[in-house]
């Protein structure tokens, strides 16, 4: 039985960057159901995805249906909405191991309606202090193949979400951290229903689902992979989350586990670098929200190395042009791909981690130079817009990371108006197929750029060093209005199309007002450089029509890997939303 305690005392306290914003008190919101029942059958499947409504005012709306259960079990009991992440996340590695787990990491906005201010957590994973410029390049110095460096030890770096989670909850949380692992617990014990999704990826084509610990795992006694609707257990993770709710993140970081970690990761060819100390040495960091304000509203990301101050670049682009006049019509969708190209070019060239490379976010967020990027789209698509030169910027080599996708979002409202957002990942699938206590490892180290100089010399400003976090973009959103009330959050997992993901449902939501599941349903479109990637069979023939006869055709067909949740605030309560491209579910009372 959860037992509720007095919220912790926050430690420190971050207003948004908007000084013509003065924060503002957002009343409590009253908890409409306060006698239901706590999660009893824990091993249920996934259901089919829900429509978008009015659901009350606390919500939880996640990749897969057992974690929604697992944190609205935790908002009953009266935790915050960081108490409710926690337990999300602890479930979500153990159904949703493709995507992300107590291995990876993560970006956590968080909204306070009692002090209505805005805070990021960076709980990006960091670079082993021997990590060298050319770890990821041959003896001739070229770089490694990428999928050779992945399944190695070299790919992962100190895991962070754990520690991220631990900060924000000792912070914001009304429950005891202890108290938070019980769902993850029981399902670990009792075995969980394998999902269809986490079925395919168990037989899928990534490398990583036949790495000898996958293998494993994944094999039933009579020799077959495990299926849609069999029963999986995993008592080492039970063990795992039991230890980390007594000892909080030195579980992960220190002692048994992080040792089997660094022997793992010190294994086979290519072996990495890790250290103990590189474990215990990690720690996540917290900063004030980059809040910039769009239209009516203000949208509020973490800064770099997460792809934030892109979208926000995107988003602003964006504002210099009449896209809320053209809802989901060809003339939208062409200034949404324009604004798209521009972001793209700017946030390879310049992004990375600002601890170690000056990265010019005040320069690309400019009004001027927004302004002066939107002239740029013209009535017909052009070559491949080059990166512009704002304010503070260097010089920097074209980009080589190759980031793939494997990452989950969700949102969390609680029945104090708290709010996150919080997207986390193993990077790639099933991270570098290595486990350690019934988790993977993440490969999130594939994240930095192999080439770390250019032919001419320029170094790329996302190039490994020791200590060092890689760039994401993971862009957990929080959407305030002009006063600084909470109106809503979104976000998206998928690789370099997260961007692209999280600016389509912005604009959804905030430009066509459409209801959010209709915003997340929207069909997707990323377009970067030459190539226009879109799922063709979801637009109308006539969009598609348009965009060809302004220059736009679409270099691929079929589904995008978004999974995007969000949530909107309205008068008659949350309406919340979920991707139907994967098994998530929003739900609230």
């Amino acid at each position: 039985m959860i037992q509720a305690s007095p919220r912790s005392a926050v430690s420190s306290s971050f207003s948004r960057p908007l000084a013509r914003l003065a924060p503002a008190l957002v009343p409590a919101l009253l908890l409409l159901a306060t006698a239901c029942a706590p999660l009893s059958q824990a091993t249920e499947g996934p259901s089919p995805p829900q429509a978008s409504a009015a659901q009350g005012q606390v919500m939880v709306s996640a990749a897969n249906p057992l974690a929604v259960e697992a944190g609205l079990e935790v908002l009953r009991a009266g935790g915050s909405a960081v108490d409710a992440a926690v337990a999300v996340q602890a479930v979500l590695g153990l159904v949703e191991p493709q995507s992300s787990g107590l291995g990876g990491g993560a970006f956590l906005v968080h909204y306070d309606a009692e002090t209505g201010t805005v805070s990021a957590y960076n709980g990006r994973e960091t670079a082993p202090a021997a990590a060298t410029p050319d770890m990821f390049l041959n003896a001739e110095g070229k770089p490694l193949p990428f999928f050779q460096v992945l399944l190695s030890g070299r790919s992962t770096g100190a895991p962070g979400a754990v520690a991220m989670l631990h900060m924000a909850q000792a912070e914001h949380g009304n429950l005891e951290w202890r108290q938070l692992f019980g769902a993850a617990e029981r399902l670990a014990d009792e075995g969980f229903i394998v999902s269809p999704r986490l079925a395919e990826m168990i037989v899928g084509r990534a490398p990583q689902a036949k790495s000898p610990d996958a293998t494993a795992y994944f094999t039933k006694p009579d020799g077959t992979r495990y299926q849609a609707g069999d029963r999986l257990r995993n008592p080492a993770y039970a063990a795992t989350v039991r230890k980390i709710a007594a000892e909080g993140p030195d579980a992960l970081l220190e002692g048994e586990i992080a040792r089997a970690i660094v022997a793992k990761v010190t294994e086979g060819d290519l072996p990495g670098v890790m250290t103990l100390e590189d474990l215990a040495g990690y720690e996540p960091k917290k900063s004030e929200a980059l809040c910039r304000p769009y239209r009516i509203y203000v949208v509020c990301t973490p800064p770099a190395p997460s792809g934030g101050p892109a979208v926000l670049e995107g988003l602003g682009i964006l504002e210099n042009t009449a896209i809320a006049d053209h809802p989901n019509s060809a003339q939208g969708w062409y200034l949404f791909t324009q604004a798209s190209r521009l972001m793209y070019a700017d946030r390879d060239r310049y992004m990375g981690d600002p601890d170690f490379v000056e990265v010019p976010t005040e320069g690309l967020l400019d009004k001027a130079y927004l302004t002066a990027r939107a002239a740029l789209i013209g009535p017909m698509a052009g070559p491949a817009p080059q990166p512009g030169t704002p304010r503070g910027a260097g010089i920097r080599a074209p980009d080589t990371t190759r980031e793939v996708s494997g990452t989950s979002h969700f949102v969390v409202v609680d029945a104090q108006g708290d709010a996150v957002s919080m997207t986390t990942t193993v990077e790639s699938i099933f991270g570098s197929g290595r486990m350690v206590g019934g988790f993977f490892l993440n490969n999130q180290l594939t994240d930095f750029a192999f080439a770390p100089i250019n032919a001419d010399g320029t170094p790329a400003a996302n190039a490994i060093a020791g200590g060092k976090r890689p760039r994401s973009s993971m862009a957990p959103a929080i959407i305030l209005d002009s006063e600084g009330k909470l109106l809503g959050a979104v976000g998206s997992p998928g690789g370099t199309s997260i961007l692209a993901y999280n600016l389509k449902a912005l604009v959804g939501m905030l430009d066509w007002k459409l209801p959010v599941q209709e915003a997340l349903a929207l069909p997707n479109l990323i377009a970067r450089g030459t190539s226009y990637a879109a799922e063709g069979d979801k637009f109308d023939p006539e969009v598609i029509e348009g965009l060809t006869a302004r220059g736009v055709t679409f270099t691929s067909v079929g589904g995008e890997g978004s999974g995007l949740h969000g949530f909107m605030v309205t008068p008659d309560g949350l309406d919340g939303g979920a991707d139907p491209r994967r098994e998530g579910v929003a739900r609230g009372f």
